[in-house]
C-alpha cells in the first residue's frame, strides 16, 4: 500500500514537471505493476484537462488520452489474468 501511495505522488509530479513520454512510460509501468490501478485513469483525465487541444484528426474530441488509458487498463488487467507467472 505504501508503494502505491508513493507511485501516486511520483505520477502526480511526473504529470506536472516531466515531458509527456516520461509520464506515459511511468503510467504504463504503474498499470502493469499494481492491481486495478484506477489512479491511471484519473491522471490521464488530468493530463487531458491540463494539456490537450482539439485535434481535427479526432473529430475535435478532447479526451483521447483518457479513453486510451481506460482501454489500456482493461487490456493490461486482462493480460495479467492470462499470464501464468503473474500472481492473482
Amino acid at each position: 500500500m505504501q508503494f502505491r501511495i508513493l507511485a501516486y505522488f511520483i505520477l502526480l509530479l511526473a504529470l506536472l514537471f516531466t515531458p509527456f513520454w516520461v509520464f506515459l512510460l511511468l503510467l504504463i509501468i504503474s498499470m502493469a505493476t499494481f492491481n486495478l490501478f484506477f489512479e491511471a485513469i484519473l491522471f490521464s483525465l488530468l493530463s487531458d484537462l491540463f494539456y490537450s487541444a482539439k485535434e481535427i484528426r479526432f473529430s475535435e474530441h478532447l479526451f483521447i488520452f483518457f479513453c486510451a488509458s481506460i482501454i489500456a487498463l482493461l487490456l493490461i488487467e486482462f493480460l495479467k489474468k492470462k499470464l501464468k507467472f503473474y500472481p492473482k
